[in-house]
């Protein structure tokens, strides 16, 4: 038996001339669009790529050694791969402290007075139990994962300078080249709060102390005491903001 409840749907987004004059007269919605898949576009080839210095500055160390046989004919590019490679190799040189480094009595002379003049050493005297030294310490660590091209040890204060006395702890002191071009007894220096960002701002007021491995000595003295000087505004303002909104909802 015949199905006479079929119903003959033309191709979508076609129409009727009975369809065209309803939507003249405004009794039909505006046709949809028919539908347009979109145009293809290939995916860029690697090797299709422009090669300049900026496509050399985006690779890794282990790229750009692989790169050697493959810029032979162009020799501006073969000679600006081995500069980026250089720069990266000495970047990695410098960057290899990172922590607080603890030595002996011993270990004095080869670590801090025989270290090399472009590196700048920070040294703390301190002795365990001592809130002072604890406090300094944590502000220490935090600015040795910062900049890491800055040497930082820590050393008990009777094992450097024997009968030290303790009312000095803790006792900063740095040294470049051999000299000491710096020390700090006591916490009055940095504040009564002592936060990394007070700790930093006072170590390179006058001298280039911290050194990220980025810059060099100058612009890293500059760029210090830019960035502790935001930070710092930073935290205070946050911290502001926190008191209000405690006082707020204590309300």
């Amino acid at each position: 038996m015949a199905d006479y409840h079929f119903v003959y749907k033309d191709v979508e987004g076609t129409s009727t001339q009975w369809d065209d004059i309803q939507r003249k007269l405004g009794n039909l919605p505006e046709k949809a669009p028919a539908f347009k898949p979109p145009s293809f576009t290939p995916a860029e080839d690697e090797d299709s790529k422009p090669k300049d210095k900026s496509w050399i500055d985006s690779k890794t160390h282990d790229e750009l050694e692989d790169l050697e046989d493959d810029l032979d004919d162009d020799r501006f590019l073969e000679e600006y791969r081995k500069k980026r490679l250089s720069e990266i190799k000495e970047a990695a040189k410098v960057a290899k402290f990172g922590s607080i480094i603890r030595i002996s009595g011993s270990d004095f002379i080869r670590e801090v007075s025989q270290a090399p003049p472009e590196i700048w050493v920070v040294v703390i005297l301190y002795k365990e139990g001592f809130a002072a030294c604890e406090m300094l310490m944590g502000c220490l660590e935090e600015l040795a994962r910062r900049y890491p091209a800055t040497k930082f040890v820590k050393i008990i204060s009777t094992d450097c300078i024997p009968n030290y006395p303790d009312c000095n702890l803790p006792t900063l002191l740095v040294y470049n080249n051999s000299a000491v071009k710096a020390n700090y007894v006591g916490l009055n220096y940095f504040g009564k709060r002592c936060t990394p960002e007070g700790v930093a701002l006072v170590l390179c007021q006058s001298d280039p102390v911290l050194n990220d491995g980025q810059t060099g000595s100058d612009s890293s003295r500059r760029s210090v005491l830019d960035g502790e000087s935001k930070r710092l505004i930073e935290k205070f303002v946050a911290e502001r903001e926190n008191v209000e909104d405690d006082g707020d909802s204590s309300d």
